[in-house]
């Protein structure tokens, strides 16, 4: 349904207000969804919604609010403390059982997730938080034993492409324009996948161009650059200042690291999420070139939820400096990436039986574990034995990476396993 105030944003005016109009996450709200089940029974338990900005958590609760008729409230974690969730609360308690939405409820501190407890374990309040983060981590355990988790996936680019005709034949005020959009690229690069990135991008284009016109990769570029600051009003420059840091990094500049890790403490990040990319990094873009980074990095990660702001930043700055001028290698990354890949292709092959377990004499007459060569009764503690499924016998997943620990690696694996490898 379309809203009738011309003045709000384009993504506002364009936001569904029943599960039927919901771009995407059919896995949830198809017609076997899990939430639209909930709704038709009119039993909304209390939930996290986990996914990428942009793809419908804030609309999913108001929808979820709206279908079974209860009193909505919502809270930013950003800008919302103990007071204000007491307050709704306690509202609550007096008026009406309330659906209390919170947005970035990975961003609450643990006094603040606590003080929701109680309300939600007796039913005064129904908790929908939403979070970027994997709420694992991020939400406290008991808090996370009284919601369920639901995953919400990234917008595809048909889902994208939908959004954007029904922007240019259904909205009040684009309909009313004869707009052509010739080329995608540029409006998905630029909005990320984020649909109300890509509504606001898309509402600034056809701004520019006014009663009519052609929108194609270079009218966005250029109308992105000039008025950045009107689509990402929202500060949504989390994930690109993370990012900036993750590829200085990678790209072993300690001087941007340092820069983009800076910029992400003035704004306010929090630091877990900050020490937890340079515990990913750490791996992912150094792992086996220099295996102590991982032990630097986990201890960083450690010591910063101990120290807090401000002193931690002296923290992270010596790790992100220090996994920045350590060598680089992602062959661990692309080992593990490759095997699942195999894993997929080929299923569960089974165990060779002499790797097998054989706790029971009946497993042991079947052949469970005979014919395995313990490595350690062998000359420098290797038993030149086969270790894959057969269907996988001689596959390389582990490639070592070009520095001088991998360089040593190769060799090793080499002088022990012969051409079994092609090492």
């Amino acid at each position: 349904m379309i809203g009738n105030n011309q003045q709000r944003p384009l993504a506002e005016r364009l936001r569904p207000t029943s599960i039927d109009e919901m771009v995407g996450q059919q896995h949830l709200v198809g017609s076997a969804g899990i939430l639209r089940s909930a709704l038709n029974t009119g039993m909304i338990p209390s939930l996290i919604l986990w996914g990428p900005p942009g793809v419908g958590k804030t609309t999913l609760a108001q929808i979820m609010a709206e279908t079974v008729k209860m009193p909505f409230a919502t809270l930013s974690a950003i800008s919302s403390g103990v007071k204000d969730v007491r307050e709704v609360i306690e509202r609550a308690r007096r008026q009406a059982k309330t659906l209390l939405f919170i947005d970035e409820i990975h961003r609450f501190n643990k006094g603040q997730q606590d003080a929701l407890l109680g309300a939600v374990e007796r039913g005064i309040i129904t908790l929908i938080g939403a979070t970027t983060e994997n709420p694992s981590f991020e939400v406290n355990g008991a808090l996370l034993s009284r919601c369920q988790v639901y995953t919400l996936k990234s917008l595809t680019e048909e889902d994208l492409k939908n959004l954007l005709a029904r922007a240019l034949s259904e909205d009040e005020v684009l309909s009313k324009k004869k707009l052509e959009i010739k080329e995608y690229e540029a409006l998905f690069q630029v909005s990320g996948g984020d649909a109300r990135k890509l509504l606001n991008l898309l509402e600034i284009v056809a701004d520019s161009l006014g009663a009519e016109g052609s929108i194609d990769n270079a009218i966005v570029k250029s109308v992105a650059q000039q008025r950045m600051a009107v689509y990402d009003k929202n500060a949504d420059q989390h994930y690109d200042l993370a990012s900036a840091m993750i590829k200085s990094i990678r790209g072993s500049d300690p001087n941007a690291a340092v820069y983009w890790m800076a910029r992400m403490i003035q704004g306010g990040e929090d630091v877990k999420f900050i020490a937890r990319r340079l515990l990913i990094s750490a791996s992912e873009d150094i792992g086996m070139a220099n295996p102590t980074a991982l032990v630097i990095a986990n201890n960083a990660f450690q010591a910063v939820q101990t120290i807090g702001y401000p002193e931690s930043r002296i923290i992270l700055s010596q790790c992100a400096t220090y996994l920045a001028t350590s060598p680089k290698s992602n062959a661990s990354y692309n080992a593990i990436n490759q095997a699942l890949r195999t894993i997929e292709a080929t299923g569960d092959l089974p165990v060779p039986l002499h790797l097998r377990n054989a706790p029971t004499k009946f497993m042991k007459q079947q052949g469970y574990g005979k014919g395995y060569n313990y490595s350690h009764d062998n000359p420098g503690n290797f038993a030149p034995q086969e270790y894959m499924p057969k269907a996988l016998e001689g596959h390389k997943f582990y490639e070592p990476g070009d520095n001088q620990k991998e360089s040593h690696l190769r060799e090793w694996l080499k002088y022990w396993w012969k051409d079994k490898y092609g090492y």
